[in-house]
C-alpha cells in the first residue's frame, strides 16, 4: 500500500513537473529584457538586398502615392474659395468647381491603382523574404550536430521554424510600404498644414512628442509579452509533438495517461490565452488616447481659428475646411507609424529567436583542405587512444570513452558487446563523425576523419539501428531515400537480398503500400529488413549495425539476421550487440565496459579465456532470450 501510495505521488510529481516545468533556456527567456530592435534593424534589412529593385519601385510608388495625396486638401480649399463661394461674392463656379472635382477624382484613382500596385509589390517582398528566412533557418538546423537535436527538444525547433518565422510575416510584409508610404504622408501633411497655416499646425503637433516618446515605453512591454508567447507556443508544439505522435499515444494509453497529457496542454494552452489577451491588449489605452487627442485636435482649431480672425488675422472658410480634413488625414498615417514602430518593437522578440539559431556554430564542420576518402582504403577503420565525453556531461563524470583503441581491415566483420553505458553505441558514432572525439584519432581509409569531408565520409558507411526510422510514406519512397534514381529492378534486387521482396508483394499495394509514421504499419522485423534493403541501396563500404535484432523476438531475429549477413558480404561491419548468438561468427569481438575494452578476440578464443565474456556467453545459454533483455554479466566489471 505504501509503495503503491509513494508511487502515484511520484507519478503526480513528474506530471505537475512537466505541466508546469519549463527548460532553463525558456525560464531564462521569459525573465530577459526585450531585445532591443535597434540592434537588429541592420540584420533585418539585410533580409530584403536580394529585392532592391522591387524596393526601389515600391518607394517611389509610395512617393508618388503620397505626393498625390498632399493635392487634394489643396484642391478642397480652392473648391470652397474659388467654386463654391467665390473671393468677392456671387454664386458658385460651377465650371472652375466642375474642374477641380474632376481633377479630385482623377487623384483617387490614380492613387488608388497605385496602391493595389504597391501591395503586390510589398506582399511579393514580403513573403519572398519570409521564405528564403525559413530556408535558410532550416538549412542551418540540417547542418548542426548531432547532439545539438539530443538537447533540444524537436517541438522547440518545429516552434522556430513555423511560429517564430510566421509571427514575422507582417512586419516583412508591410514594413517597408507602412514606415515610408505613412511618413511621407505624414510630412507632407504637416507641409500641407505649413502651408495653411503655421499658427494652427503649432497648436496641431504640440502633443505628438509625447505620444513618440510613450509609444517606446508601449512597445518594450509588448516585445517582452511577445517572447513570453513566443516561447510559451514553442512548449504546445512540443507538448503536441511529444504526446500526439505514434509513441506518445501508445505510451498514454499504455499507462492510461490521457487525463493527464490533456491536463498538461490544458494548462500551457491557459497560459497561452493570458499572454495573447495580454499582447492584444497591450497598448489599447495608449491608441486610445492618441485617437482621442486626435479627434480633439479640430475643434482646438476651430478656437484657434476665432483667436486667429479676432486678431485681424486673415483665416478664409476654405483654410480651416482644408486644415481641418489634412489634419483628420494626419491622424491615420501618424496612428500606422506608431503602430508599425510597436510591430517592430514586438518583432525584435521573434527576429532575436531566429538569429539566435542562426547564430548557433554547428561543432562538427569540414576543414578548409577537407579531402575526399582514400577509394584505395576504403573499409579500413582505426581508433588511437580515442577518449569522448559528451558535451553537457557534468564535468566530475566519467568519460563515455577512456583510452580506446583498435584497428579494422577492409572486410572484417568486427563486434563490440558490453552493457548499457559502456560506450558502445559512441563508439559506432564516432566513425561516420557524427561526434568528434574529445582525445585520440579516429581514423577511416588511413586518414583521421576530421581531415576529410562529411558528405564523403557519411556517404561510405551505411548505418542500421535498432530503431528503424520509416518516413510516412510508401515503402519504394523510403527505399529511395538510400537513392533517389533507383530503378524499379533495383529496389526489388535490394529487398530480395534483405530478405523482404515476398513480404513486400504480399501487401494489396506491394511497394506503394504507405508504411505509417515511423513505419508504424509494418512489425518490427518488416521495419528493419525494409531499413537493411535502404541500406543495400546505398551499397557502402562500411556497414555499422547497432544493436539491430536487439528489439526482435526470435523468430524476427532470424530472418533479419540472415539479411543482415547478406547485407555484411564483403563489407566492413561493425556490429554492436547484446545477444552473442548474433556475432559468434565475428573476425574480433571487442568486450567493451566502463568506456574501455576489457577483452578482445574470437568467440572461440573469449570461451577459452574464461573470462566476462565466457560468463555472459553462458549466461545466455542457460536462459535463451526471447525477447529483449539487458546484457548480464556485466554490472560489476571495473
Amino acid at each position: 500500500m505504501g509503495g503503491g501510495m509513494g508511487g502515484a505521488r511520484r507519478a503526480a510529481g513528474m506530471q505537475r513537473e512537466r505541466v508546469g516545468g519549463r527548460d532553463a533556456a525558456a525560464q531564462r527567456a521569459e525573465n530577459a529584457t526585450a531585445p532591443r530592435i535597434d540592434h537588429l534593424l541592420g540584420r533585418i534589412a539585410s533580409l530584403f538586398t536580394p529585392y532592391r529593385s522591387k524596393l526601389v519601385l515600391t518607394v517611389v510608388l509610395v512617393l508618388i502615392s503620397a505626393g498625390l495625396g498632399v493635392l487634394p486638401p489643396l484642391l478642397t480649399r480652392e473648391a470652397f474659395d474659388l467654386g463654391l463661394f467665390p473671393v468677392g461674392g456671387g454664386a458658385p463656379n460651377v465650371p472652375v468647381l466642375s474642374g477641380i472635382v474632376g481633377a479630385m477624382v482623377v487623384l483617387w484613382l490614380i492613387s488608388s491603382g497605385l496602391g493595389v500596385w504597391q501591395t503586390w509589390l510589398t506582399a511579393v517582398v514580403g513573403n519572398s523574404v519570409m521564405g528564403r528566412l525559413r530556408i535558410r533557418l532550416f538549412e542551418h538546423l540540417e547542418r548542426m550536430e548531432l547532439a545539438f537535436f539530443t538537447r533540444t527538444k524537436t517541438g522547440v525547433i518545429q516552434s522556430r521554424l513555423q511560429n517564430d518565422v510566421g509571427g514575422v510575416a507582417n512586419v516583412l510584409s508591410n514594413t517597408v510600404s507602412s514606415v515610408i508610404g505613412n511618413t511621407v504622408t505624414v510630412l507632407a501633411a504637416l507641409v500641407s498644414m505649413l502651408l495653411l497655416s503655421w499658427q494652427m499646425t503649432i497648436v496641431a503637433v504640440i502633443l505628438l512628442p509625447a505620444l513618440v516618446i510613450a509609444q517606446r515605453r508601449v512597445g518594450q512591454v509588448r516585445a517582452r509579452i511577445a517572447t513570453k508567447t513566443q516561447e510559451s507556443l514553442s512548449e504546445m508544439t512540443a507538448i503536441t509533438q511529444e504526446s500526439l505522435s505514434v509513441s506518445g499515444i501508445l505510451l498514454a494509453k499504455a499507462f492510461t495517461m490521457q487525463r493527464l497529457e490533456v491536463a498538461r496542454y490544458e494548462s500551457e494552452n491557459e497560459r497561452q490565452i493570458r499572454l495573447q489577451v495580454r499582447q492584444a491588449m497591450s497598448g489599447q489605452w495608449f491608441f486610445a488616447f492618441v485617437s482621442v487627442v486626435m479627434s480633439i485636435v479640430p475643434a482646438v482649431i476651430y478656437l484657434v481659428a476665432a483667436w486667429l480672425i479676432l486678431r485681424d488675422i486673415p483665416v478664409t472658410a476654405g483654410t480651416i475646411v482644408a486644415f481641418t480634413t489634412v489634419q483628420s488625414r494626419l491622424m491615420f498615417p501618424l496612428m500606422g507609424l506608431l503602430r508599425v514602430a510597436l510591430d517592430l518593437q514586438t518583432s525584435g522578440a521573434l527576429f532575436a529567436r531566429i538569429f539566435e539559431y542562426l547564430d548557433l556554430r554547428p561543432a562538427i564542420t569540414d576543414a578548409a583542405d577537407a579531402r575526399d576518402v582514400d577509394p584505395t582504403r576504403l573499409g579500413a577503420v582505426a581508433f588511437e587512444r580515442v577518449g569522448f565525453r559528451y558535451p553537457d556531461a557534468p564535468a566530475e563524470s566519467r568519460p563515455t570513452l577512456q583510452d580506446v583503441s583498435f584497428a579494422i581491415e577492409p572486410g572484417q566483420f568486427v563486434a563490440f558487446v558490453g552493457p548499457s553505458g559502456a560506450g558502445k553505441t559512441t563508439i559506432s558514432s564516432l566513425v561516420p563523425r557524427l561526434f568528434d572525439a574529445t582525445g585520440g584519432v579516429v581514423r577511416f581509409a588511413g586518414d583521421d576523419v576530421r581531415e576529410l569531408r562529411a558528405e564523403s565520409l557519411v556517404g561510405a558507411v551505411g548505418i542500421v539501428t535498432q530503431e528503424t526510422y520509416l518516413f510516412h510514406a510508401t515503402i519504394a519512397e523510403n527505399l529511395r531515400y538510400a537513392k533517389p534514381d533507383a530503378t524499379d529492378a533495383e529496389l526489388e534486387a535490394a529487398a530480395r537480398a534483405a530478405d523482404i521482396h515476398d513480404t513486400i508483394v504480399s501487401f494489396p499495394d506491394r511497394y506503394d503500400t504507405i508504411v505509417g509514421e515511423r513505419g508504424y504499419r509494418l512489425s518490427g522485423g518488416e521495419k528493419q529488413r525494409v531499413a537493411i534493403a535502404r541500406v543495400l541501396l546505398k551499397d557502402p563500404p562500411v556497414l555499422v549495425l547497432d544493436e539491430a535484432t536487439s528489439a526482435l523476438d526470435s523468430l524476427s531475429e532470424s530472418v533479419v539476421q540472415r539479411a543482415i549477413e547478406t547485407a555484411a558480404s564483403g563489407r566492413t561491419t561493425i556490429a554492436i550487440a547484446h545477444r552473442l548468438s548474433t556475432i559468434v561468427d565475428a573476425d574480433v569481438i571487442h568486450v567493451v565496459a566502463a568506456g574501455r575494452i576489457v577483452e578482445s578476440g574470437t568467440h572461440a578464443e573469449l570461451l577459452g579465456r574464461g573470462g566476462v565474456y565466457a560468463d555472459l556467453w553462458s549466461r545466455q545459454s542457460a536462459a535463451p532470450i526471447t525477447s529483449p533483455a539487458p546484457a548480464a554479466g556485466f554490472a560489476d566489471l571495473p
